[in-house]
């Protein structure tokens, strides 16, 4: 166990929180947001405070379940937990839920374990109805599907992956209508069941998930009356699915490699030991302008969406497939030795350097911009703003854009250039790079020449946006105003 200052709020009040040394800051943070009050926390006595009462009750309804040591496992396994009304306490008007985390029901060495699955949802439902007995609405759902895919090697976008999230939320639906049907002969039919939901996917690489669905599906066929009207969710992620460590929430595709710490995600890493590729290896495919981990497109998350959302009562809004563009650009890799050349100058006294690499044809597909006397930190931003202009350029951003966004730019150091006889004056070292790019590699001639004014500012202020009066004109125009309303158009 470890303990950790934490709450869910960074900028809000801390509290003690003690849990598993494995589990992170951020299931930390989720577990300050899930337990009552804002002093200490420990998870074993959060959880106590809320599975005793439940447990209590199941005693008393005669419920012959093992139910205490079954919510324990779930959240020490990282595999279920209760939404924050139980937390709570309950009975507080908000529809009680319960998560459970599809990654975390996956072992390496026996797989994804389908009877724990159908018994956890059983378990949520009947844990549900036990603390809110009055709730006629409750919602249990799963989270970090694409966690689970990445487990399995799986494109989410494939056919398979489409099989799989079919079998799980048939499962889902039944078996927690089978439950709420068993649990109205104790506290009453609130609605009847309607088996309108179509029959699950036939076949799933998960050995016995689709013969699974089936059967959950013809026993909940056979179900009458049941406790709620409505069970199953795919949800928001919120506290509880952090807690459980899902990276994804609910059925959503993992929309980054990168994990918050700026390293590869469990997923990633998870989904290239899958497929056997090293991280060594998919760096340098990455390198080489390939894609080693294939990111989900918004139709394959509108597919997913649509292979779910017959089996389930409440969804999210269906996500609306992004129109791709008619010529997706791949990165065009530079020459191993290229050509290009180092223009030394000084914009104010401050002296850089600009080299350039060039593709074979001539134009240009690499920028650096080395620094002579500026500090550290602003030489590391300088680095880190050419390689990204760089890779811009090399995956088809046109230079005129990038002319077009950074001349003008105006903060120090600025002034007079000295060693570049294609730019007189620049108002930055941006300014200048760009002046200097689009006269020898577009061979523009027409930017309007920089004007001497105060670094950091744009214009006059006050003069440029100060509101006019009826016939009342500027004695004189502004720089900015200046620079816009007129063009050099030949020298």
């Amino acid at each position: 166990m470890r303990r950790v200052m934490a709450g869910a709020d960074p900028d809000g009040s801390a509290r003690q929180v003690t849990l598993p040394a494995a589990w992170n800051d951020t299931a930390a943070a989720a577990l300050a947001e899930l337990a009552p009050g804002d002093g200490p926390v420990t998870l074993a006595g959060a959880a106590d405070a809320w599975i005793r009462p439940i447990a209590d009750r199941a005693l008393r309804a005669g419920l012959d379940v093992l139910l205490s040591e079954r919510l324990h496992r779930l959240l020490l396994l990282r595999q279920g937990a209760p939404t924050a009304s139980v937390w709570g306490g309950g009975e507080n008007g908000a529809v009680p839920g319960f998560v459970l985390n599809l990654a975390s029901f996956h072992d390496t060495g026996s797989g994804f374990d389908v009877p724990s699955f159908a018994e956890a949802v059983e378990t949520a439902v009947t844990a549900l109805t036990l603390a809110a007995p009055t709730a006629a609405q409750i919602a249990v759902g799963m989270s970090d599907f694409a966690g689970l895919l990445g487990l399995l090697g799986i494109d989410y976008g494939s056919d398979t992956s489409l099989a799989v999230a079919g079998a799980l939320a048939a499962i889902l639906r039944a078996r927690a209508e089978m439950a709420s049907s068993s649990l109205a002969t104790l506290f009453g039919t609130v609605a009847q069941a309607t088996p309108n939901w179509p029959a699950p996917p036939v076949d799933t690489v998960l050995p016995g998930l689709a013969e699974a669905a089936r059967a959950a599906r013809q026993a909940a066929v056979a179900v009458n009356g049941l406790r709620h009207r409505t069970l199953t969710v795919i949800a928001e992620p919120g506290a509880a699915d952090a807690l459980l460590g899902a990276e994804t929430g609910g059925i959503a595709p993992a929309f980054s490699p990168l994990g918050d710490a700026g390293g590869l995600s469990r997923t990633a890493r998870a989904w290239l030991a899958a497929r056997g590729v090293a991280a060594e290896a998919a760096l340098a495919e990455l390198l080489g302008g390939g894609d080693p981990l294939p990111l989900a497109s918004s139709a394959a998350h509108a597919a997913v969406h649509d292979a779910v959302a017959p089996f389930v009562h409440a969804m999210p809004a269906r996500p609306e497939p992004v129109r791709q563009p008619l010529h997706a650009f791949r990165r065009r890799e530079l020459p191993a030795r290229r050509v290009g050349y180092t223009q030394k100058a000084a914009v104010g006294g401050h002296r850089l350097y600009l080299r350039t690499g060039e593709y074979d044809d001539g134009t240009l597909g690499e920028v650096f911009i080395a620094l002579h006397k500026e500090g550290a930190a602003f030489r590391g931003l300088m680095d880190n703003f050419a390689a990204a202009v760089s890779l811009g350029l090399q995956h088809g951003v046109p230079l005129e854009a990038y002319v077009e966004a950074f001349t003008f730019t105006r903060f120090g150091p600025a002034g007079t250039v000295e060693g570049d006889p294609a730019v007189v004056k620049a108002t930055s070292l941006l300014d200048y790079a760009f002046r200097h790019l689009a006269a020898n590699y577009l061979g523009r001639r027409d930017i309007p020449e920089a004007e001497a004014e105060d670094a950091d500012t744009i214009g006059n202020g006050s003069r440029d946006y100060a509101p006019l009066l009826p016939l009342d004109l500027p004695a004189e125009a502004s720089p900015r105003a200046r620079r816009r309303g007129f063009r050099v158009v030949s020298k």
